[in-house]
């Protein structure tokens, strides 16, 4: 039998899919971990900047460290984009614009953002697609990808993972190399893989007895925490 489909208005859906701070549609969406609520991510970050609650329940994220405890939200993200249209095209053209006012090279990501968008409407618009063609396409971007997606060429950085939590046991081989591109959140990870843990978002990850922030890149742990050691 074939499934009932239900048109809905764009509009009865709105308040799921915009930002309570800036009312406008969500933008590298970002969730509060404690009570899942959605911001735009440039909102969040300059709200936090002078309040450690969520803007929309009040609840306390962090007494100290908020930042550390909201999380991009690609379902989110991919979910608004799909609903509204036009809206990444249009937010890549402003991204793009930024960077060439600024004189600064557009990042690769963005650039890809935009190819990638611009294939998937083209190849699935009306439902019209090309099986066998598609997917050997797919399978050699997949496999470029892969390729160029290791790091190897970047600036190495050489870690020691050391435990000082009684409720966690250490990790067998606590050194550790990687790029100096990957993240603290890239670490909460690694780490929470290696003993089993049900959430990254148990551990925190100090150097000099201070809590890093999990965006930062261990580039620049090294360059403002660890530079004359």
């Amino acid at each position: 039998p074939k499934m009932m489909t239900r048109k809905i208005k764009l509009w009865d859906i709105n308040a799921h899919i915009t930002c309570h701070l800036c009312s406008g549609y969500l933008i590298d969406a970002t969730t509060v971990t404690e009570c899942l609520h959605t911001f735009c991510r440039s909102c969040l970050v300059k709200y936090l900047e002078e309040n450690n609650t969520c803007p929309t329940c009040r609840i306390v994220i962090h007494q100290s460290h908020p930042l550390q405890y909201v999380g991009h939200d690609r379902t989110m993200q991919d979910i608004v984009y799909k609903l509204v249209p036009g809206l990444q095209e249009a937010e890549m053209k402003k991204q793009r614009e930024f960077y060439h006012k600024m004189g600064m090279e557009v990042p690769g990501d963005i650039k890809g953002e935009t190819c990638s968008a611009k294939q998937h409407l083209d190849s699935h618009r009306n439902g019209e697609t090309k099986p066998d063609e598609n997917s050997n396409k797919d399978t050699s971007e997949e496999k470029q990808e892969e390729d160029n997606d290791y790091h190897r060429s970047d600036e190495q950085v050489s870690i020691c993972l050391e435990c000082n939590s009684s409720k966690l046991r250490g990790l067998k081989r606590k050194w550790i190399r990687c790029s100096a591109q990957a993240t603290v959140l890239h670490l909460k990870k690694f780490i929470a893989k290696k003993l089993n843990l049900s959430s990254f978002n148990e551990l925190d990850i100090l150097c000099n007895e201070e809590i890093l922030g999990k965006d930062h890149t261990l580039k620049f742990v090294v360059v403002t925490r660890w530079r004359f050691k």
